[in-house]
């Protein structure tokens, strides 16, 4: 890209920005949640649960159906004038489980914690999409200060490349000093692209998980963050996992799937239990030729009443193969418990490392910048009069430009961590 074209991004980005809608990050949040498919699907997968509890709990009631049968019969060689018949039953017949071996009783416990399983589910996915929103909102953050680290440093570069040109005219600078200088102008102009190119992918992200089409804009609000805050320390790692442990959502989860996969046992060994069942009917049957409609359904009433015993013998070893699966279906929702369990523990003192790392960082790099802008003055000075080499000028322009980027980076993945803490303390954050 040449100089102009450089120039005309610079001017049109503020201009873009503008017309780009400002979310905040709760807004961003609040929208996410209400639009995600993901999410979404994990809401119905919820619904879904319930209603399988409320087809488990009908199972206590009795059925009742209604039946007839309408029959015509042609016996063209029959002996006699009636060669031709019709005839008709109803019937309203009823039945009701009275014991199955327990399998109503635990299959409506195992749905009711399915059901508060798959509500936490959907509780956690909320706060990993919120993560993962906090994740790439700090980072568009992080992109627009590198741009704007990125265009001064363009804006300081371009004004030694034209004192270059001068000093290079009088003949007080070789045209391969000044090449040098021109290359590093270059180069920071072409920086500056490259930072707005990973500032639109971020915003690229962002949309993805609100879920905005192409047409969407998104433009994240301004935090800006003290240095008290950045350098304020953290809670106790014991006290931030014992409060995760006690309110994620996930684990939660976990927890519950394991004991609905405990009570799964339960069901499973009711099958293998004797079943008891009590039916009764009512019904009635109509034939002509005969007498009168209405007299043969009075006459042929008939009514039934029945209880029916089931005791499984031999089942092919269907119960027996139903409780280990059942069992194992257990401990796998147990280790998915533990393995929940492990990774909370594990990314809790890994964001630990890393802030107190990036807090270190950001109070060395605040003595970088410092000493850097110092020597990148005195060079300057030194470089207007043309008594300094290319080497040393863009040593002291490179050195200034890397020390604010650091400290900046340092700032944005401490603030990125703490609030990744608060998420593990209380499900959610605020910018």
């Amino acid at each position: 890209m040449n100089i102009k074209g450089v120039a005309s991004v610079l001017l049109l980005f503020p201009m873009a920005l503008s017309a780009q809608q400002v979310w905040s990050y709760r807004q961003c949040v609040d929208y996410a949640k209400e639009n995600n498919i993901s999410l979404q699907q994990a809401r119905l997968s919820a619904e879904s649960s319930r209603i399988n509890l409320e087809a488990a709990q009908a199972q206590w009631q009795p059925s009742l159906a209604f039946s007839t049968t309408q029959g015509y019969t042609n016996t063209p060689w029959a002996e006699g004038k009636a060669k031709n018949a019709y005839n008709s039953s109803y019937g309203l017949n009823a039945g009701w489980t009275v014991w199955n071996g327990g399998e109503r009783t635990a299959t409506i416990k195992q749905r009711e914690v399915q059901v508060k399983a798959s509500e936490a589910s959907v509780e956690g996915q909320q706060t990993d999409l919120e993560q993962s929103i906090l994740q790439v909102y700090v980072n568009l953050l992080y992109s627009r200060e590198a741009i704007e680290i990125s265009i001064e440093a363009a804006k300081l570069s371009e004004a030694q490349e034209k004192r270059a040109l001068q000093l290079m005219q009088s003949g007080r600078m070789s045209k391969v000093d000044y090449a040098q200088i021109a290359a590093q102008a270059e180069q920071d102009k072409y920086s500056v692209v490259n930072a707005k190119g990973n500032y639109a992918s971020q915003c690229t992200e962002l949309k993805r998980l609100l879920e905005l089409g192409i047409d969407g804009y998104v433009e994240p609000q301004a935090v800006d963050w003290t240095r008290d805050e950045v350098i304020a320390p953290l809670p106790s790692l014991e006290e931030s996992f014992s409060l995760a442990l006690s309110i994620d959502n996930q684990l939660k989860a976990a927890s519950l799937q394991a004991e609905a996969a405990k009570i799964q046992e339960r069901v499973a060994k009711s099958s293998g239990l004797p079943q008891i069942s009590l039916n009764a009917g009512v019904g009635t049957a109509y034939y002509a030729p005969g007498s009168a409609f209405a007299t043969q359904l009075k006459r042929g009433v008939n009514e039934n009443i029945g209880l029916t015993v089931s005791v499984p013998i031999f089942d092919k070893k269907q119960t027996k193969t139903a409780v280990a699966q059942a069992k194992v279906s257990s401990l796998d929702a147990n280790l998915t418990k533990e393995a929940r369990e492990t990774t909370i523990g594990r990314d809790i003192e890994s964001i630990y490392t890393d802030v107190q790392s990036a807090q270190a960082r950001y109070v060395a790099g605040e003595k970088q910048v410092e000493a850097a802008s110092l020597s990148n003055d005195l060079v300057n000075e030194r470089f207007e009069l043309g008594l300094v080499n290319p080497v040393e000028l863009l040593t002291a322009h490179n050195a200034l430009t890397a020390a604010k980027r650091e400290l900046t980076q340092a700032k944005y993945m401490t603030m990125l961590g703490k609030k990744k803490i608060e998420i593990y303390r209380t499900n959610t954050t605020t910018l």
